[in-house]
């Protein structure tokens, strides 16, 4: 089991259009999301991973956010994320990459979409990483080829 997990609206998305918002659940010990974050996604598209905050899943909390993560000039949701990492010593789940430099100036633990699906593969939470990550891809997110295969090498998968 991991720390407290607090999760970010891309990794939400894309692990729901992959069918596998479970390994939120399955590899953090506790996972928040922020009501920011949450609200971002309810006025977004109807997708799964608003079907499923609709439908109530996931514990949602308010983030109080501190000058420190302000300062950076993030949207909503990141800042959320970020304040309640701080707060709490999470991790945060995030993919945003000036999000994730914030993190990592504010001290705070971060995994991202891609680092799930590797760490569910690492813990046996799935057989394969790569058909995870082909559905995140197939669903419009978009990592570069060359990474995911350096990834996936590292659980002893190719990406084709």
């Amino acid at each position: 089991m991991a720390d407290v997990w607090v999760v970010n609206a891309s990794p939400l998305i894309a692990l729901a259009h992959a069918s596998h918002l479970d390994l939120l659940e399955k590899l953090a010990s506790e996972l928040l999301i922020p009501e920011a974050v949450v609200q971002e996604i309810l006025a977004g598209p109807d997708d799964p991973a608003r079907r499923a905050l609709s439908s109530g899943w996931g514990p949602r909390r308010m983030a109080a956010v501190p000058d420190s993560v302000a300062e950076w000039g993030l949207g909503a949701g990141e800042s959320g994320v970020l304040a309640l990492a701080l707060e709490l010593r999470a991790t945060a789940v995030i993919d945003d990459r000036m999000a994730r430099r914030s993190a990592k100036a504010l001290g705070v633990p971060v995994i991202g979409t891609l680092g799930v699906i590797l760490r569910a593969k690492r813990e046996s939470l799935i057989t394969a990483a790569e058909p995870v990550i082909r559905a995140v891809v197939d669903a419009g997110f978009f990592y570069d080829r060359d990474s995911i295969g350096t990834l996936l090498a590292g659980v002893g998968e190719e990406w084709h």
